[in-house]
């Protein structure tokens, strides 16, 4: 019988040891701070699109170029990640993308804004891919559920408070010293997630030879559902991030007319996400990862339509609905990624989360060409036909084995 008071039973950390309760915090705190630290000009593009006198699609490059830097850079430093280890990755990481947020603050055109922006990805890109395999590597095997699911209520609880503490420091200053105060924040985190991580004692050094690593690729995407969990990511994100892209826009105009504090509220619902996370994750024995992901993405595609009202309770509860179903269905392909990642499991969960922050760049941005021509039914119904193609994919993944 394993002892659970020894933080090694088993295959990994076990519910209710010390070392389980550290791992999970240190993890949480590192996603907590990276989803603050990359979406903290999110709420603020109707302020960057007046004082630098740019397009709202072209605002949102100060989103999308962190999350294409980090889609960029999550394979090669998860091969790296492989190879030496996943803790000092992510500790320097962490560190450096805080200081790039308080160095985006000082930007004194929008050029080099992008540069600091896109050095902050890079930074992050260390994080997540080396997180989820930690995850996998080092918590017990009835209990990465668990994990994963705080780990990913941990990343909307981060993106809910740095989009509102963003927003409520530009309304009272401006929006540098909005991000300014992010970067302080960050770099506080920071040094907490290195005294707090446990080190790694299931780590098993992967090879970097080419032939080698070529032969992993051609494993995974033989795989009869990494691909598609792979495609399943782009989309979601890619919805997530043009929803909120273009709703700040949205309310900014009559008869709306809100404010950058009043639209940042908005991003109190990302607790809906958090709930839902943790909550999927309790779930998965029960339903299985094909009927959640199924359930959760019909449930982004109902927000979507009826954000399409004009009231804006309903707007609210649309995008309540939508984000509840959105983090759901990320934890728990998350997870499922997990499952089916084998051996080489840090450069799987690079390939899944360089998906999703390509979806969040490229569709986030390109939802600015039906913005900016059919309005907001224009962003729903591009937003619903992606979401469409995912709920395609989870009707053909119930044809696999979840494992």
């Amino acid at each position: 019988m394993n002892n659970p008071n020894h933080p090694e039973t088993g295959m990994g950390l076990q519910v209710g040891t010390k070392e389980f309760r550290r791992a999970n915090l240190a993890l949480a705190i590192g996603g907590f701070t990276c989803f603050a630290l990359l979406y903290g000009t999110q709420p603020l593009l109707p302020q960057l699109t007046h004082d630098f006198g740019v397009s709202p699609g072209t605002a949102s490059l100060s989103v999308s170029a962190g999350t294409a830097a980090m889609a960029l850079l999550l394979i090669p430093l998860s091969l790296i990640a492989d190879r030496y280890g996943r803790e000092r990755l992510m500790k320097f990481g962490l560190l450096g993308a805080a200081v790039f947020a308080f160095v985006s603050a000082l930007a004194p055109d929008f050029f080099l804004l992008l540069l600091c922006r896109a050095g902050l990805g890079v930074c992050i890109a260390s994080v997540p891919a080396a997180a989820m395999a930690y995850l996998g590597e080092e918590i017990a095997i009835d209990a990465r559920g668990r994990a994963m699911g705080i780990y990913i209520a941990a990343n909307a609880l981060g993106g809910m408070f740095g989009r509102i503490l963003a927003a409520l420091v530009t309304e009272w200053l401006n929006w540098r010293y909005g991000l300014a105060f992010l970067g302080l924040v960050g770099i506080g985190a920071a040094l907490i997630f290195w005294r707090l991580l446990p080190p790694a004692r299931h780590f098993t050094s992967r090879s970097l030879q080419p032939r080698l690593l070529l032969a992993d690729v051609r494993r995974i995407y033989a795989d009869p559902g990494l691909p598609w969990l792979f495609l399943t990511a782009f989309l979601i994100m890619g919805v997530f991030v043009g929803l909120y892209n273009y709703l700040g826009f949205r309310l900014n105009l009559p008869p709306y007319s809100l404010g950058p504090a009043a639209i940042g509220s908005m991003f109190l619902l990302y607790a809906v996400g958090s709930m839902s996370s943790a909550w999927a994750g309790h779930l998965v024995d029960r339903l299985g990862r094909r009927l959640i992901v199924l359930m959760m993405s019909i449930c982004m595609a109902v927000g979507i339509v009826v954000t399409m009202n004009a009231s804006l309770p309903l707007i609210i509860l649309g995008v309540a609905i939508f984000t509840f179903g959105y983090f759901a269905a990320h934890a728990i392909a998350s997870g499922w990624v997990g499952g089916r990642a084998g051996p080489r499991r840090g450069l799987v969960s690079a390939l899944y989360l360089s998906s999703y922050y390509l979806g969040g760049s490229v569709i986030g941005s390109a939802t600015g060409w039906p913005w900016s021509y059919a309005g907001w039914p224009g962003v729903a119904i591009t937003l619903l036909v992606c979401i469409g193609t995912v709920i395609a994919i989870a009707i053909y993944l119930g044809r696999i084995t979840e494992h």
